[in-house]
């Protein structure tokens, strides 16, 4: 019998709590919470594609190159989505292959590192929605606004330290790596690919590829991702069990199992956030075959269907 192949999203959150300062240990603490669960899922027998979000480490790492630009020229926003593939991508490929071996399951594990082409007309570029770096109260948000230029937006209603600073998120249009990625799930190696939602790049007319200054949605690259490994399951992990209606205000519902048509009229109803649910839910509903959201802790019970939000054809 042919073995599942399943594609999971992490959230850039998962690797940093928006209470912590990101250290590195830290980060690798999170990281094996997560690759625990990973072992886990691939015990049960499926074949695992992960990709992963790096707003918090991106935002960082953009603070960092705004700060020391007198000292050293600062990189692009392209260049740091590369630098965080790379430095979470390391952290998963350590800590996964440590579980796995935990739990005595004989499974290489591979980073690619993975460009991912964009539009540079995507009205993205006009009003951006990807949050990255630090979660900051309004007045905090306001006056990095003033002081730095940083488009800010509310992210979290509801909640205090609920802003964050935004930049561009254009849709991804293709895994420039998809061939390579393929080949490695064909000898059963656990890939981590298009971490960050991919490096965004714009194709060129000679046939080379540029970076461009944007951070994809991990949710979106992670439906592209799975379309181009034909996965079997797609499955979001974000900060909750299951995905709410009316969230944070009276009436609030959550979601056991829906239809993709269900799906698009609360979308449709507003009911999903632009920088929070709203692209995960969108990610789940173009994958068309079975798409699944839900916590991290819970995400072997919602691949037995015992939990999570379940968006269905």
């Amino acid at each position: 019998m042919k073995e599942p192949l399943l594609v999971i999203a992490l959230g850039g959150n998962a690797i940093k709590q928006a209470h912590e300062k990101g250290t590195t240990e830290e980060q690798f603490h999170n990281v094996d919470v997560t690759a625990k669960q990973i072992a886990k899922i691939a015990r049960e027998g499926f074949k695992l594609v992960i990709t992963h979000g790096n707003g918090p480490q991106a935002g960082a790492l953009l603070i960092q190159q705004e700060e020391t630009n007198g000292i050293v020229p600062a990189q692009t926003l392209a260049v740091c989505g590369a630098m965080t593939q790379g430095q979470i991508g390391w952290m998963m490929q350590n800590r996964i292959t440590y579980r796995l071996h935990e739990e005595s399951i004989n499974i290489p594990v591979c980073t690619i590192v993975t460009q991912v082409v964009v539009n540079q007309d995507d009205p993205d570029f006009q009003d951006p929605t990807k949050p990255v770096g630090p979660f900051y109260s309004k007045d905090e948000a306001m006056k990095h606004r003033e002081e730095k230029g940083y488009i800010v937006k509310e992210v979290k209603p509801g909640v205090e330290r609920g802003w964050r600073r935004v930049v561009p998120s254009p849709e991804p249009v293709k895994v420039v790596e998809s061939e390579a990625i393929n080949s490695l799930i064909k000898k059963s190696i656990i890939v981590i690919a298009s971490g960050g939602g991919g490096i965004p790049v714009k194709e060129n007319p000679d046939g080379s590829y540029s970076g461009v200054e944007a951070v994809i949605d991990k949710d979106r690259a992670g439906f592209k991702l799975a379309q181009a490994v034909s996965a079997d399951k797609f499955l979001i992990l974000t900060d909750v069990e299951k995905v709410f209606i009316n969230y944070n205000k009276p009436g609030q519902k959550a979601l056991d199992k829906i239809t993709v048509k269900e799906a698009e009229q609360y979308m449709n109803q507003g009911h999903f956030l632009a920088g929070s649910m709203g692209p995960k839910m969108q990610a789940a509903i173009r994958f068309v075959k079975e798409a699944i959201i839900t916590s991290l802790n819970k995400a072997l019970d919602a691949i037995k269907g015992k939990t999570g939000t379940h968006i269905l054809p």
